[in-house]
């Protein structure tokens, strides 16, 4: 399926891509297959996210709610809770960007359990010498987690406010802070994408082994581990951006 769907973008969004990334100044390498996989991949995610949503708003109801309104209510109502625990009062701002992500993450994560499917957060380029060379789609998760925080943080606190809390709580010591204080904040960013995508690949790649191997009843295990861990992945990233979120705008500093 990720091959076919692959080979239909290109075929329909070929050309549009090529012509706009040699405009940007980023020729792709192959200017006949623009879109890789794992970019196809999320495409399809963002798509199948956009139709459920729909349906989820074409049967809000109070009186007589479907399952998956249901069960989008119960992952927004405990994001809601956790980030009034993690974050503090007024956090209910931050849920619909922690939900989108959420939703976004885990269905990323577990699609790669389809047949002929792939994970876009995990997925291995073959023949690629840089062995996370699939990893621009947990980046691009984890840059919008890191934006976003710094975002509040300057709202909340004010630019120079917010520079503040980058100096340590004595100005003389502002020239070791603010280095230490910056490679930090980028290595979370880092952090975040890395950890996600290593482990939905060795996931991925563990599973796709032992199929290989025994193609019968040992690979249902492995299936149902690999939901458990995409599962966790998600929750993780989530409660981690939580985490960062609080600690941009709590008024200690």
């Amino acid at each position: 399926m990720a091959e076919w769907f692959t080979s239909l973008l290109n075929a329909v969004l070929g050309g549009p891509v090529t012509a706009l990334l040699s405009a940007l100044g980023l020729p792709p390498a192959d200017p006949a297959h623009p879109i890789p996989v794992y970019m196809a991949m999320e495409i399809l995610v963002i798509a199948l996210i956009m139709i459920m949503f729909a349906v989820v708003r074409a049967r809000l109801s109070v009186d007589r709610p479907g399952k998956m309104q249901q069960l989008f209510e119960l992952v927004y109502d405990g994001l809601g809770s956790l980030a009034e625990d993690i974050i503090g009062h007024g956090s209910k701002v931050f849920v619909p960007l922690l939900f989108t992500l959420a939703v976004f993450i885990f269905i990323c994560n577990i699609i790669g359990i389809i047949p002929t499917s792939a994970s876009p957060t995990g997925y291995y380029v073959p023949g690629a010498s840089f062995p996370m060379a699939g990893i621009y789609v947990t980046l691009g998760c984890s840059l919008v987690a890191l934006c976003y925080y710094h975002y509040w943080g300057i709202r909340h606190h004010g630019v120079f406010g917010y520079l503040k809390t980058f100096m340590g709580p004595v100005i003389f010591i502002a020239p070791i802070m603010v280095p230490i204080e910056l490679v930090s904040h980028l290595a979370r960013g880092l952090s975040l994408s890395v950890r996600l995508f290593a482990n939905m690949m060795a996931g991925t790649q563990v599973a796709g082994v032992f199929f290989l191997l025994v193609p019968v009843v040992i690979p249902a295990f492995f299936e149902a581990l690999h939901i458990a861990v995409a599962l966790l992945q998600a929750f993780i990233f989530i409660m981690l951006t939580m985490v960062y979120l609080g600690g941009a705008v709590s008024e200690e500093h």
